[in-house]
């Protein structure tokens, strides 16, 4: 049940940041896989602030956050 939580995660992450970033999404695996990167680098950038978090609405927080922090950067180092 772990890996289809992370998919859904990653999804629902993915198109979300997509959205706040950029006005849409990237398509259902374009999603997944900024979602998911996106988990791992908020996931890193919350342990660096001593934040934590728990239970889907938390995770999810997490992965957004990530996320758009990931798609900022891919902007950043495109236009450079």
């Amino acid at each position: 049940m772990g890996i289809i939580a992370w998919l859904i995660i990653g999804g629902l992450a993915g198109w979300i940041a997509g959205n706040i970033m950029r006005g849409g999404g990237f398509g259902l695996l374009g999603n997944i896989g900024v979602g998911v990167v996106g988990a791992v680098v908020g996931g890193f950038l919350f342990s660096l602030l001593g934040l934590s978090s728990g239970g889907f609405i938390g995770s999810l927080v997490t992965a957004v956050v990530g996320a758009v922090v990931l798609l900022w950067i891919i902007a950043k180092v495109k236009k450079a």
